[in-house]
């Protein structure tokens, strides 16, 4: 009994860690623009986010950490790939878009009164108190947390249900799965996934489980648990856009969207309620990841820098950096996301089927091609046109990077001495 208690507590906390302010608004702009077929776009958007992460997770909690994951690329490659990943989810740009998304979400619709910097301030004091004590954070946020968020999310999507908006659109299902995809994609959910798996055995060694077997297999299940709410709620979150797909058209901003529908569902307190789902979705967010942060960065320097006192650095720093507002971050984020991103999920799934694929260069070639397409891509989306890019299968899609990597692969797997492979797996290994 207190095993299952254990385990749905920690998917309750994975679940609002994943649960930002980004995955409330995709589903509905997705079923918006499907209308009838909400369910295919939506499908495709549970893959390629949800799968996305559950793949990772299973990855990593078999291959014992992060590193041995993407170290198969090279150690330096990999620890380096880790550590600016890390960086990127930590106070560079997910932990302070977290306040600024809250700030603009929550409380200036509500009240113009509070300062940007007050809030900030307020913000990180909360996360700085309750991300303190790493093995306590997952009860925080699966036990008080969480059911917060889950209660006003299902009133919200309950009353879409049973009061729908309006008929759904009849739209031509082509291309609605492929889109579902590539928004699923875009939500990055996997990013720190490495960090995210190893607070999870942390939290299961703290309650007593250290048993390797059975660390490994609780953490999957409270994953299951975790991607199954995901599923439900995205699903109830698209149904509800699909409600209002004869209303407005793709023009709308995703977030005016939400706001609309949230308005038209409960007038005024819908924006209060509103507000508190993005509040609780954020604050979460932001504990959970201040925590892997500040958990990662003291394990790789075997602890000469405290768990406290790098949770200070990153809330101090995140506090100064949420300031420049959604937009700035974002667009600050955007070209270097799209440069790891794709290598981290090339590594995943080669990990995941490592039985296929056995020389440490059919890793490391797949690995560097997948990282030259990903930093030429955001050279031609800020300086200038790079023609062949946009001539490679998959590119409308986001995936041009998927036969580069094959090309890699096949070049490290025939051209590539075994013999210089083994000598460098059994490097890793040890």
């Amino acid at each position: 009994m207190k095993k299952n208690k254990d385990i749905i507590i920690i998917g309750f906390a994975l679940f609002s860690m994943f649960f930002g302010a980004g995955n409330l608004i995709f589903p509905p702009f997705i079923g918006m623009t499907s209308g009838s077929n909400w369910l295919t776009s939506f499908l495709g958007f549970v893959i390629a986010d949800v799968g996305i992460i559950l793949l990772s997770i299973n990855a990593v909690a078999k291959a014992g950490s992060f590193q041995n994951v993407v170290g198969r690329a090279g150690k330096n490659f990999g620890l380096s790939l880790e550590v600016i990943m890390m960086l990127c989810l930590g106070p560079i740009l997910v932990i302070p878009r977290t306040a600024a998304t809250t700030f603009e979400m929550s409380v200036l619709p509500l009240t113009s009164n509070i300062n940007s910097v007050v809030f900030s301030i307020l913000f990180f004091a909360l996360t700085f108190i309750l991300t303190l004590k790493p093995t306590k954070v997952m009860d925080i946020i699966g036990k008080f947390l969480t059911p917060v968020l889950l209660l006003a999310l299902g009133f919200l999507i309950i009353k879409g249900i049973i009061s729908p908006l309006g008929k759904l659109n009849n739209t031509n299902s082509d291309g609605l799965f492929v889109n579902g995809l590539t928004q699923g994609y875009q939500t990055m959910d996997a990013l720190g996934i490495g960090g995210v798996t190893a607070l999870i055995m942390t939290s299961f060694i703290g309650k007593g489980y250290t048993n390797k077997k059975e660390n490994i297999s609780m953490a999957l299940k409270s994953a299951i648990i975790a991607g199954s709410g995901l599923v439900i709620v995205y699903g109830g979150l698209a149904y509800l856009g699909a409600t209002v797909s004869t209303v407005y058209d793709t023009s709308i901003p995703q977030t005016a969207l939400l706001i609309n529908i949230t308005n038209s569902l409960l007038g005024k307190s819908g924006i209060t309620l509103l507000g508190i789902i993005v509040a609780f979705a954020c604050l979460t967010t932001s504990i959970g990841l201040t925590s892997v942060t500040a958990k990662y960065f003291e394990d790789i320097t075997n602890k000469k820098l405290k768990y406290s006192h790098l949770v200070a650095a990153i809330c101090i720093f995140s506090c100064v950096a949420s300031t420049l507002g959604v937009d700035k971050i974002i667009a600050i984020a955007a070209p270097i996301l799209t440069i790891i991103y794709p290598v981290s999920i090339l590594l995943v799934v080669m990990s995941t089927f490592n039985k296929y694929f056995v020389k440490s260069a059919v890793f490391r070639f797949s690995a560097y091609a997948t990282l030259l397409i990903s930093i030429l891509n955001v050279v031609d989306s800020l300086c200038f046109s790079i023609t062949f890019l946009h001539n490679l299968p998959l590119n409308s899609l986001g995936f041009n990077w998927v036969i580069p990597a094959i090309i890699g692969g096949l070049i490290g797997k025939f051209f590539i001495k075994e013999k210089i492979q083994n000598q460098e797996i059994d490097q890793i290994s040890a």
